[in-house]
C-alpha cells in the first residue's frame, strides 16, 4: 500500500492531459438545444397555476385604498396575496412605496390571462409623495433635500495621501475632466421567479431560478415557519444570474404562500418590465477629476469628486478603489451618494469594477492626449504604479499589452486623438483599458461515487448558470480517472445534495474543480491500493489512462476490473474545496478596440475588439473563451446603448421593456478576438475563476477609441448617438 502522506493533490503535468485545457463542448448543449433542459419557467406539474403581479406605478407614495375582493371574484382566480412590504392587510396600514415597480399584490389563476384579469380588477388609490430620481443631478438632489427635508445626500468618507497641490504645481501637464457611467438593470435571459409546490402542509418543493441553490432553502423556511429540512430548492438550469439571483426574494415567498392557499402548484415569473425595475441595478457613477503627469506620462497626482446612486440606499461606486488598478503617489478622493426613488442595487458582474475602470482609465487616456503621447505608452509607463494589491499582475499586464497590440496592429493603426482617423464623416480610432479580479475558490462539497460496474457520478448542491459548470466538473473527473466524458455523470442543482457555495465572484469553477479533483484523486488512490494488492504491483507505479490501469506505463487491468474491487457497494468519497496546489486567485486582462464613429449620425461601430486574458489553469478552453466573449458583448452593451432611463416628472422607469432597453444584436458586435494568456507560470498557478473580469474594460476601452477617432471625449456612458453628437457639437480636444 502506498504511503498516503506523500500523496499531494495536484493537476499533474500539462502535457499528459487528455481533456484538461482542451476545447470541450458543453455536456448539456444538446439538452438545451433540443428543449430537454427544463428551466424554472418550464416547470408545469399537473394543476399548475400562473401568477401575475400588481406593481406600483408611483416612484414614492402610500396606498390610500386597496380592495382585492374584485380580483378574488374573477372566475379562475384561486389565490390573492398582498405583499406585506406594501400594505398591512390586518391593520389597513400602508407601507411606504419607494420606487416604480414595487410589488403590491400577486394573483394566481388557472391561466396567465385570467391572472392578468384579476390584477386589472384590483382597486387601488395612491397618495403621491415627493420623489427624486436623477442620479446625475447633484444640485437637484441638494435642492430636493432643502425643499422637502427628506435626506437625499449621503456623504462618504474622504481619503487622501501625499500632497496633491504640490504635485500638480510641478507637473508637465494637468488635466481636468468630467466622466460618468449610468445605471443599468439586470436583464437575464430568464427572468427572476419560481415554481412552488407543497407536499402536504409541511414540505415545500421550489424550482427556483437561482445562483444559490444550497443557500436559499432557509430563506423560504424561516418566513414560512418551516424547518429548513422541509424545503428543497431545485435549480437544474438557469438562464443567467450575473449577481442578481442569490435570494428567494419577496416574490418567491409570495409564490409559496399562493401555492399553499390555493392547494395547487404555482409558477410566478416576473414579467420583463418588473424584472428590469426591481430585480437589481448596477450603481451609477459620475466624477470630476484633476489628474497630473510629468513629461514622460508618469501620473503624479489624482484629485477626484465622485457621486452617483444605488437607489434608496444612497451608495455609489466605492471611492477608495479609484483610481482603478493604479495607486498614484498623491491622491485626494471625495464621494457622495444620492438617495433616489429607484429600484434597489444588486451585484452586477465584477462589482463595481466596470464603473471604476470607466471613470479612471478614460481620464488617463485624456492625459496621454494632452501630452500628444500614444495611450499605449502611457499605460505601459504607469504599470510602475499598479496598486500593491495587484502588483504581481504588472508583468502580466505588460506581456498582455504586447500581445493585444500585435493582434489589433496597434502601432500601425494608432494616431493622435482626432488626427488621421479618416477624411470623410466616418472616423476611426483605437482605445485600450486593463482590469483585474479576484476569482478565488468558493466553498464546495461533493459526494463522489465509484460504482462496482465502473460508472462514476457526483452529487453537489451547486448550480450551472449557463457557464459550463457541469462540463468543468465532468472534465475533472474524467481526466482524473482516465475515462471519457460519457463515463461520468454530474448531478447538481438540488439543495438536498452536499452544500456548495453561491455562484458569485467568479469563485465557482475554482471551488467545484478543486473539490472534485480532491475527491477523484482520493478515490483513485484507494482503488490503486486495491489493484496493487490484487495484482502484486506497486501502488506508486499506477496510473489511470484510456479506461485502463497502468503500472509504469504497462496495462495491469481495465478500469471496470479495478472498480469491481471496491466490493458490492459503491466507493463513496466526500470532496471539499482544496486551495493548496489546486486553485489560485487574482487575474489580469487587457482589452483593445478599433471603432468607427459616424460624425453625422453619432453611431459608433465596433470593427475589431481584442481581449488578452489570464486565468491560471484552464479546465476547458472553449468555455473559458466563451466566458470572455460574453463579457465583451455585455461590455459593448453598457458602453454603447444600455442604460436605465428615469422620467424626472413622473418618477417612472421609461424604457422597462426589451424594445427600448437597448441590448446589442449580432450586427452591433464586430469582430471579437480572444487570447487566453497561459504561459507555464500561469498554468502552474491553479484554477482561477473567469466569469467577471472580461466585462470590466470595455466601457473605458470603447470610450477611449471614440475619443481617439474624433478628438472629442464623450464624457458619459453609454455612448449613444445623441451623446456623441452633443459632444461633437461642443467640440474641444479630448
Amino acid at each position: 500500500m502506498a504511503d498516503e502522506t506523500k500523496r499531494e493533490f495536484a493537476w499533474g503535468p500539462r502535457e499528459e492531459n487528455v481533456l484538461i485545457g482542451k476545447d470541450i463542448q458543453r455536456i448539456d448543449g444538446i439538452a438545451k438545444a433540443t428543449g430537454r433542459a427544463k428551466y424554472t419557467a418550464d416547470i408545469n406539474t399537473p394543476g399548475t397555476l400562473f401568477a401575475k403581479l400588481l406593481t406600483s406605478n408611483q416612484a414614492h407614495a402610500k396606498i390610500k385604498m386597496l380592495n382585492i375582493e374584485p380580483a378574488k371574484a374573477v372566475p379562475g382566480v384561486r389565490a390573492v396575496y398582498v405583499f406585506p412590504t406594501a400594505f398591512d392587510v390586518e391593520t389597513g396600514e400602508s407601507k411606504e412605496i419607494r420606487w416604480d415597480g414595487a410589488p403590491i399584490v400577486a394573483v394566481a389563476a388557472d391561466r396567465p390571462e385570467i391572472a392578468a384579469d384579476g390584477v386589472r380588477a384590483i382597486e387601488i388609490e395612491y397618495e403621491p409623495l415627493p420623489f427624486f430620481v436623477d442620479e446625475e443631478d447633484m444640485e437637484g438632489a441638494e435642492k430636493a433635500q432643502e425643499e422637502t427635508g427628506e435626506k437625499r445626500i449621503k456623504k462618504l468618507p474622504k481619503s487622501s495621501k501625499g500632497d496633491v497641490e504640490a504635485a500638480q504645481s510641478e507637473a508637465a501637464v494637468v488635466h481636468t475632466g468630467y466622466y460618468g457611467i449610468h445605471t443599468i438593470s439586470h436583464c437575464c435571459l430568464e427572468p427572476h421567479g419560481s415554481h412552488c409546490e407543497w407536499d402536504g402542509d409541511e414540505k415545500l418543493n421550489v424550482h427556483l431560478s437561482t445562483q444559490n441553490v444550497s443557500g436559499t432553502p432557509g430563506q423560504f423556511a424561516g418566513p414560512l415557519g418551516l424547518e429548513q429540512s422541509a424545503v428543497e430548492v431545485i435549480g437544474n438550469y438557469e438562464g443567467g444570474g450575473f449577481g442578481s439571483k442569490f435570494a428567494a426574494d419577496e416574490w418567491g415567498l409570495a409564490c409559496a404562500v399562493l401555492a399553499k392557499e390555493a392547494g395547487k402548484p404555482v409558477r410566478l415569473m416576473l414579467d420583463r418590465a418588473t424584472d428590469l425595475k426591481v430585480a437589481g441595478t448596477r450603481p451609477s457613477g459620475f466624477i470630476e477629476i484633476t489628474i497630473a503627469a510629468d513629461a514622460e506620462g508618469n501620473i503624479v497626482s489624482w484629485d477626484s469628486n465622485l457621486w452617483g446612486s444605488s437607489g434608496m440606499a444612497g451608495g455609489t461606486v466605492s471611492p477608495n478603489q479609484i483610481p482603478y488598478v493604479f495607486d498614484f503617489p498623491n491622491v485626494d478622493r471625495n464621494a457622495t451618494g444620492l438617495i433616489c426613488n429607484t429600484g434597489p442595487n444588486r451585484a452586477w458582474r465584477a462589482p463595481p469594477h466596470p464603473q471604476l475602470c470607466a471613470l479612471t482609465q478614460t481620464a488617463m487616456d485624456d492625459v496621454a492626449a494632452k501630452l500628444q503621447m500614444d495611450s499605449y505608452d502611457l499605460f505601459m509607463n504607469n504599470l510602475q504604479h499598479v496598486s500593491k494589491a495587484f502588483e504581481e499582475r504588472a508583468e502580466v499586464y505588460a506581456a498582455e499589452m504586447q500581445i493585444a497590440a500585435e493582434m489589433i496592429d496597434w502601432k500601425a493603426k494608432w494616431h493622435p486623438h482626432g488626427k488621421g482617423g479618416g477624411n470623410g464623416a466616418v472616423k476611426r480610432g483605437l482605445g485600450m483599458a486593463l482590469h483585474t479580479w479576484g476569482g478565488g475558490a468558493g466553498p464546495c462539497t461533493c459526494l463522489l461515487k465509484v460504482h462496482p460496474d465502473g460508472s462514476v457520478e457526483t452529487f453537489l448542491g451547486s448550480q450551472d448558470l449557463g457557464t459550463g459548470t457541469r462540463t468543468v466538473i465532468a472534465i475533472v473527473m474524467a481526466e482524473t480517472f482516465g475515462l471519457t466524458l460519457d463515463d461520468v455523470k454530474v448531478n447538481l442543482g438540488s439543495s438536498k445534495y452536499p452544500k456548495s457555495g453561491a455562484s458569485g465572484g467568479s469563485i465557482t469553477v475554482g471551488g467545484v474543480s478543486s473539490a472534485h479533483r480532491m475527491a477523484a484523486q482520493s478515490a483513485l488512490w484507494k482503488i490503486f491500493d486495491l489493484v496493487a494488492a490484487k495484482y502484486n504491483v506497486g501502488a506508486d507505479t499506477l496510473s489511470a489512462k484510456g479506461g485502463q490501469i497502468l503500472s509504469s506505463g504497462k496495462p495491469v487491468c481495465s478500469w471496470k476490473q479495478a472498480a469491481a474491487l471496491v466490493g458490492p457497494m459503491p466507493l463513496e468519497i466526500q470532496g471539499a474545496t482544496e486551495k493548496e496546489g489546486l486553485t489560485s486567485s487574482r487575474v489580469g486582462g487587457v482589452q483593445m478596440v478599433d471603432v468607427s464613429v459616424d460624425t453625422e449620425t453619432g453611431k459608433v461601430s465596433i470593427n475589431d475588439f481584442v481581449c488578452v486574458q489570464d486565468c491560471g489553469l484552464i479546465i476547458d478552453e472553449l468555455t473559458a473563451r466563451s466566458q470572455v466573449y460574453g463579457g465583451m458583448i455585455m461590455g459593448i452593451s453598457y458602453a454603447l446603448t444600455e442604460e436605465r432611463i428615469m422620467d424626472n416628472k413622473t418618477g417612472r422607469y421609461m424604457n422597462a421593456d426589451l424594445e427600448n432597453y437597448k441590448l446589442p444584436r449580432i450586427g452591433d458586435i464586430g469582430n471579437l478576438q480572444v487570447k487566453m494568456y497561459q504561459p507555464a507560470s500561469e498554468y502552474n498557478r491553479g484554477v482561477v475563476g473567469l466569469g467577471e473580469p472580461p466585462v470590466i474594460s470595455p466601457g473605458a476601452a470603447i470610450s477611449n477609441a471614440v475619443a481617439n477617432a474624433t478628438g472629442v471625449r464623450v464624457p458619459v456612458l453609454p455612448l449613444t448617438p445623441q451623446r456623441v453628437l452633443d459632444a461633437l457639437q461642443k467640440g474641444g480636444a479630448a
